[in-house]
């Protein structure tokens, strides 16, 4: 320490700046059971070495603002609005349940969890489609500032501390479940088996400040985008991509998108819709395991509450 003290105050004196002590990007898993990946598992806690800290899809797994896991929020990301990434319901408390079966009895529509922690983080919360006037005045219903709602359409980009987050496409759904609604209009729709029109859904990819390019696929099929965009446009190095098949890529085409369009260094498995570990290991006849065995890059495990360390080269470098 008495060495490298004096070395940081010359830089000072020449007007040159430290260099930072932590390079890498943490991403932490916030699903439903410690140390496990289970069906509703979505949400992931990104930070960034200045301290920029990031939510992705809370669904409902985060338990509302008063969440332990969570500490400051800067921004949420939300790829679309069904009801297990927009929050309909989360659980009591931490392990409520099972991991194949938890209980999210706690109902917070039509609010919406993700609209809840908005308001009570003071975060900004980051959209596309048709989605921010409807959000807007959500997150000012309930107690907010409607400009923490922030439009980020394909081909924007938008920066949150020293993060820069751009949005891509996905091949996906994005009704708005009536149970976010209220009045005749939602009664209407109940009725009638309809979901509220809210635009496509999307992806983002983002740049933090030591370099690393994450892909979040949100929910998506396979699209030229990954390849087009999320590969040769922002060079992406690391992949958090949805697996569960039925309403996305299956395991196998999703180890397809792996190899041949997004290319990246490696890739976190999410949406596998199962119980995909007991005791914290993964389950070989799983879909999470038949990825894994399809991909040519390391497949990384989302185990809730375990923080994983990647460099700019998105490798993982602890936690995984």
């Amino acid at each position: 320490m008495r060495r490298v003290l004096p070395v940081l105050l010359a830089l000072g004196a020449f007007g040159l700046a430290a260099p930072a002590l932590a390079q890498h990007v943490k991403i932490t898993p916030l699903g439903s059971h410690d140390g496990e990946f289970c069906p509703l598992d979505r949400a992931l806690l990104i930070e960034d070495p200045d301290g920029t800290r990031l939510l992705y899809d809370p669904g409902r797994t985060v338990r509302g603002p008063d969440d332990e896991r969570l500490g400051k929020i800067d921004a949420v990301l939300l790829t679309h609005v069904h009801g297990d990434h927009l929050g309909d319901a989360i659980q009591p408390s931490a392990n409520a349940g099972t991991c194949e079966k938890p209980d999210f009895s706690v109902k917070v529509a039509p609010t919406s969890n993700v609209v809840n922690i908005v308001v009570g983080k003071k975060a900004k919360l980051l959209v596309g489609g048709e989605m921010p006037k409807f959000f807007a005045k959500r997150v000012a219903q309930a107690g907010g500032e409607a400009s923490q709602v922030q439009l980020l359409r394909f081909g924007a980009m938008r920066k949150i501390g020293g993060v820069q987050i751009s949005s891509v496409p996905a091949a996906h759904s994005n009704g708005l479940d009536p149970v976010f609604l209220d009045g005749d209009h939602a009664a209407a729709l109940e009725a009638s088996g309809l979901t509220a029109h809210v635009g496509p859904p999307g992806g983002y990819v983002a740049k933090f400040s030591n370099g690393l390019v994450v892909y979040l696929s949100g929910d998506t099929g396979v699209i030229a985008e990954q390849e087009v965009v999320v590969r040769r446009q922002f060079n992406a190095r690391l992949a958090v991509l949805n697996i569960g098949g039925n309403f996305t890529t299956g395991p196998i085409e999703a180890g397809w998108v792996i190899n041949e369009l997004v290319q990246p260094a490696s890739v976190i498995a999410s949406h596998a819709n199962e119980a995909a570990t007991v005791g914290g290991k993964l389950r070989q006849e799983s879909k999470t395991a038949a990825f894994r065995a399809a991909s040519k890059v390391p497949v990384h495990v989302p185990l809730s509450g375990r923080a994983m360390e990647f460099d700019a080269q998105g490798n993982c470098t602890a936690g995984c």
